[in-house]
């Protein structure tokens, strides 16, 4: 995984800047998807307890010169970190009226998104300040292909009227289950033979039957499910374990991208 960006316009700087003050204020954690076109801070702090659950998406070009990444494979070409939303925030406060800022994911014995602020001189030679922010790639992930909506919405509608959290959980040999547990009842739909895409993991330590799994609102999720008036031609579904699901849906020339935080 590889990614390096690049801000030089000032208006774009202090935007980005402001971006991120206002996450650092609104949760202690949080976790970011980095794309070829977009860039997302998703927050989820105790959800569970009625916290803050939010979804802020940047598209890339707006803010930078440069952007450059590689995601765990081409078919998923993406990268998952979670940081410290206050980190990011005090390293953006040294680039006021800086002259370009530059950010980039690094490994000095821990893996580290690095803040280079590059700051205007009396003299010929540009100062140049850097932070290494802590970070943890978040890896254990799994893609894999949808079942017939229809068949899927028709199976939470019915489990709806049990629990109001659900299990969604996959693996790399093509199963997918959907569960409710109570402490009456524990009901589990499996569908097998799904598929994966191609190269979608490139952890060598997971096994093939091992399962990535996410506990989400069962209501957000029929409410994805509901939504949906026409077949698409190809339905892809994400678990970032205890993080996230992530469903993409392509008909023709239509995108859906739709995403469920994991409750705490």
């Amino acid at each position: 995984m590889k990614f390096r960006a690049k801000i030089v316009d000032a208006a774009c700087l202090n935007h980005f800047t402001r971006v991120s003050n206002m996450i650092a204020k609104l949760a202690k954690t949080c976790s970011l998807r980095i794309s070829p076109d977009k860039l997302n801070f998703i927050l989820s702090d105790k959800l569970a307890s009625g916290g803050v659950s939010m979804w802020c998406e940047l598209e890339q070009e707006n803010f930078f010169s440069e952007f450059q990444m590689e995601g765990v494979s081409a078919e998923n070409n993406e990268i998952y970190l979670e940081l410290t939303s206050e980190n990011l925030s005090r390293a953006l406060k040294t680039a006021q009226n800086a002259r370009a800022l530059k950010i980039k994911l690094t490994n000095k014995h821990f893996p580290c998104l690095t803040v280079s602020v590059e700051l205007f001189s009396s003299s010929s030679s540009s100062r140049i300040v850097t932070h290494d922010i802590p970070i943890k790639v978040i890896s254990n992930s799994v893609s894999i292909y949808l079942p017939a909506l229809k068949t899927m919405k028709s199976v939470v509608e019915k489990m709806k009227n049990i629990s109001n959290h659900l299990v969604i959980e996959a693996n790399l040999n093509g199963e997918l289950n959907l569960k409710i547990e109570t402490e009456l009842v524990c009901v589990t739909t499996h569908f097998k033979d799904l598929g994966n895409p191609p190269s979608c993991n490139t952890s060598q330590d997971r096994r093939p039957e091992d399962m990535a799994e996410v506990h989400v609102d069962i209501k957000k999720l029929l409410q994805f499910l509901a939504g949906q008036q026409v077949t698409p031609t190809r339905a892809l579904c994400n678990i970032v374990s205890n993080r996230i699901v992530h469903f993409d849906l392509l008909h023709e020339d239509v995108s859906l991208q739709y995403f469920i935080p994991a409750l705490s």
